[in-house]
């Protein structure tokens, strides 16, 4: 590498003690930030990351700006489902639009196979430019977990229920599991290129998966989240899950092969170390805060702080992603709170 790399950040996930806490954000590129804007003037979503220059650029902006520890890879969710064959479309002010939905057997017996070279070389092209020639800090790369995938595919885009996704589930129980397998395979491939091509760090987002009961959440996706993690656990790089209002199964994820949990805001640290989670802990400041005084945000962000250095191996970031309406300001200047203040 041509750049000496700050690997806190890595130690931190790896339960080391390391001389400050290490933060990002989700959402932390693009969103806020003008010249981003800018640009999506200009393209979408899906022509910015089919670019690996504008793409690399866009990743690396939060770095420079705000001085955080790690770069995520920008990019969707849905990026690698064409490779097997769903038609999606980013629409604005909606989300994920899936022009084919799964409905029946023929639908997920014709879902093929990815291969990242042939069918996603951008995504490895940004990660190789990044991790070999822009980035003093690790790049962390990620996927969609399938439940969240599935859901999208089976409701046709974003849901606030996900009924059509249960109900695909309970009746069609064997055609669930089928998709799963498919859907983890294909998460295993994806990942694991990213990892090859520089990745020093994966986050699953399994953002919707609150919506099961734990008790189904055993039945239906913990034997595929194993698999899924055992396999990407040989890749030696740590591995990172996360999900909102997914409280009633932090006991369930902490059981899985996975080095670091992502909290929300609804759950705070001290929280789930009493319930029993014993991996270490990324989280969690509620994005609204953002939005609040100073004052406010330095409170909040110390207390959390506070909890979250009671172990090591611990990495502050946000309960969700950063929105739109927060200033790119206030992001660096809560990077240098994060930082000084956990060095006293």
């Amino acid at each position: 590498m041509s750049k000496q790399i700050n690997d806190t950040i890595i130690r931190a996930y790896y339960g080391e003690k390391t001389d400050y806490t290490p933060a990002w954000f989700m959402r932390q590129a693009g969103r806020s930030q003008k010249e981003y804007r800018e640009l999506k003037k200009k393209y979408s979503l899906f022509e910015i990351t089919h670019h690996p220059e504008l793409c690399a650029y866009v990743t690396r902006l939060p770095v420079e700006h705000y001085g955080v520890d790690a770069a995520i890879l920008y990019k969707d969710i849905m990026s690698p489902l064409p490779a097997i064959g769903i038609d999606v479309e980013i629409k604005k002010n909606i989300g994920p639009v899936i022009h084919n939905p799964i409905r029946n057997f023929q639908d997920v017996e014709k879902l093929g196979k990815i291969n990242p070279e042939a069918d996603v070389p951008y995504v490895l092209d940004t990660i190789r430019l990044l991790t070999e020639e822009q980035l003093s800090v690790p790049l962390i790369g990620f996927s969609g977990a399938p439940f969240t995938l599935a859901s999208y595919m089976i409701e046709g885009g974003p849901s606030k229920n996900y009924n059509k996704t249960k109900a695909f589930m309970y009746k069609e129980s064997e055609l669930w599991f089928a998709l799963m397998d498919k859907l983890a395979d294909m998460v295993i491939t994806y990942v694991k290129a990213q990892i090859k091509a520089g990745a020093k760090a994966i986050q699953i987002f399994d953002s919707w998966v609150g919506a099961l009961n734990a008790a189904d959440y055993r039945t239906y996706l913990k034997p595929v989240m194993n698999r899924i993690f055992q396999e990407l656990k040989e890749e030696n790089v740590p591995l990172i899950l996360f999900g909102i209002g997914a409280r009633h199964l932090l006991l369930e994820w902490n059981d899985l092969p996975v080095d670091v949990i992502g909290l929300d805001w609804r759950t705070s640290i001290t929280e789930a170390r009493q319930m029993g989670v014993t991996k270490v802990l990324q989280g969690n400041l509620d994005p609204a805060i953002l939005l609040s005084n100073w004052e406010t945000i330095e409170k909040r962000t110390k207390g959390i702080l506070d909890e979250g250095m009671q172990e090591n191996g611990y990495v502050f970031n946000l309960g969700h992603g950063v929105t739109p309406d927060i200033t790119p300001a206030t992001l660096k200047k809560l990077t240098e709170l994060i930082h000084n203040y956990s060095q006293k």
